[in-house]
Formats: structure tokens, C-alpha cells, sequence
């Protein structure tokens, strides 16, 4: 995991915003858990740092991705379609 910049100015704001992106998206309730992480990649072919998303919903049914940057350089286009959670 990446640990050395949590100071980084604007980090909290994006994750804040990338959660309630997150939240929008894919019409979660205000209680359900969002996490957002940023990490980083050993791994041939892959980018350096990349962020990782998931969300429980109520059902306990797990959804997660990765977006294949910096928590900062997340935009809300970088989402996946509202269709990948199947609808309640």
C-alpha cells in the first residue's frame, strides 16, 4: 500500500469527492460504507499508483474497481457505468 504522502494537500477533498461521486452514481442510501484507497503496483504493465473503490450495499453485496491513477488525478468520467450495479 501507499503510505508516504497522506499529508498530500487536496487528498482528503478527493477522496471525499470521489465518494460522493461514488454515491451518485450508483444511487447509494448516505449509510452505505464507500472506501477509497490509493495504492501502489509492483506488478509489469501496470501504472505506478492506482485507486481502488468499493462499496457494501445493504444486501451485503460487494462492488469494487480500480481506476488506474493518483487519487488525485481521479475524474468523475473515470467511474464506471451506473449499469455494473444491478438495480434493486
Amino acid at each position: 500500500m501507499l503510505a508516504p504522502s497522506r499529508k498530500e494537500p487536496g487528498r482528503l477533498e478527493a477522496a471525499s469527492r470521489l465518494k460522493a461521486w461514488t454515491r451518485s452514481r450508483f444511487s447509494l442510501a448516505a449509510d452505505t460504507t464507500v472506501l477509497v484507497s490509493e495504492i501502489e503496483s509492483a506488478q509489469a504493465g501496470f501504472p505506478p499508483v492506482s485507486t481502488i473503490v468499493a462499496f457494501w450495499t445493504a444486501e451485503r453485496k460487494h462492488y469494487h474497481w480500480r481506476i488506474f491513477k493518483p487519487l488525485g488525478e481521479v475524474v468523475e468520467d473515470d467511474l464506471p457505468p451506473s449499469w455494473m450495479k444491478p438495480a434493486r
